[in-house]
């Protein structure tokens, strides 16, 4: 397919652009991880008020600005650049598409305009520590007493979990397993049971947590769609999601480029700049081809998201091109910041140095949902290989 954006879409990837290269500098990113929350509350109000990017992709009618996935990983790209530290990727790409996906009319018109207005944080949590991405990672219980459910269980990787204000939970009915029996509930955060941990991980810039939910009463009116029934729409939120951290990575892997040969153009060695080797060039080309694949691999995956999230794709076809983006994204993510540690030499290792932010950063993107050699995998069971 030949791919070009629109203007408007253009006009949403340059002003992001611009205004992260003027707010979202390494002092502002070292400021956000060094909290426990891993953001500043000024910096999230103007992303949700004065950018509206909370609002995206959520439709008109629940407080929106109704434009599609390829606007959204737009953004995407722009925050993975620049190492954004904010709430968005749990707020946006895993709790407000779980309840697009499962959510009831009158559990989108309580929460989607919140979040799309920025007052109110949302997550997502299924897994548990074993580290499995897809419905074999539930093992949180949800057990029907009259006209409610109590949830038992612990879920690991929680993206801002700790912080958030809405939590979307995944739990199977007791003695089920894969994708049988799944259900997914919205619950507030505060909710009497429910313990949230921070756990410290080694990628700064993206907070984790732990919850624990212990005999939560939850009334029939939380849960997600029908009973469950919720592993469909647990695998495509996971599959959006897998799309919307492909296009982070893509732009993390363009970025560390830049750094990469920017410092090489500075650096001098026998009376000359690094760059001018041939060696250096290589590995800059390597890194460029890549990081261009790259992009073509995410734009590609975002026009199918969009076609499912209006029905017009199937979800076999979501998982693919998500698996495709995500394995691909996740390998050049790490080769790439890999390589810039290593044109930037010993002082790539240092703390003055923003290389080892983005190092970090492709480390952990590549487990989370999932690392290249398992979304190939998954391709490879889609097309019956």
């Amino acid at each position: 397919m030949e791919f070009a954006f629109t203007e408007e879409q253009q006009m949403i990837r340059e002003t992001a652009a611009q205004f992260l290269a003027d707010n979202c500098d390494s002092a502002a990113v070292r400021r956000a991880m060094a909290t426990e929350s891993g953001f500043e509350p000024q910096m999230w109000q103007r992303i949700a008020g004065e950018m509206c990017w909370t609002a995206i992709h959520i439709p008109e009618e629940y407080g929106g600005l109704g434009l599609g996935y390829v606007e959204l990983v737009a953004v995407m790209e722009q925050m993975g650049r620049y190492l954004l530290c904010a709430p968005y990727f749990s707020s946006v790409c895993l709790g407000a598409n779980a309840l697009l996906l499962a959510g009831s009319e009158a559990q989108k018109g309580e929460y989607l305009p919140r979040i799309a207005d920025g007052s109110l944080r949302a997550t997502l949590a299924w897994c548990d520590a074993s580290g499995c991405w897809d419905a074999d990672g539930v093992s949180a219980t949800a057990t029907r007493k009259g006209d409610a459910f109590v949830l038992d269980g612990s879920y690991r990787y929680v993206v801002d979990g700790h912080t958030a204000d809405l939590l979307v939970v995944a739990a199977r009915a007791p003695g089920s397993s894969g994708g049988a029996g799944l259900s997914l509930f919205v619950l507030p955060a505060d909710t009497a049971g429910v313990t949230r941990t921070w756990l410290p991980t080694m990628d700064q810039t993206r907070k984790l947590a732990e919850l624990r939910l212990d005999n939560v009463s939850v009334p029939a009116e939380a849960l997600l769609g029908a009973e469950g029934d919720a592993h469909a729409a647990l695998g495509k939120t996971l599959a959006l999601a897998s799309v919307a951290l492909a296009a982070e990575q893509a732009g993390g892997a363009q970025q560390i480029l830049d750094m990469a040969v920017a410092y090489t153009k500075e650096r001098q060695q026998f009376g000359r700049a690094i760059a001018s080797f041939q060696a250096i060039k290589h590995k800059a080309a390597d890194m460029m081809l890549k990081a261009e694949a790259a992009k073509s691999a995410v734009y590609y995956a975002a026009c199918v998201a969009q076609e499912a999230l209006t029905g017009g794709a199937q979800g076999a076809q979501l998982a693919e091109a998500a698996s495709l983006a995500k394995a691909y994204c996740s390998d050049t993510y790490f080769f790439n910041a890999g390589t810039a540690m290593q044109l930037h030499g010993g002082v790539g290792f240092t703390w003055e140095y923003d290389v080892h932010l983005y190092f970090k950063r492709a480390r952990a993107s590549e487990s989370f949902l999932g690392d290249g050699a398992e979304h190939r995998e998954r391709i490879a069971v889609e097309l019956g290989l």
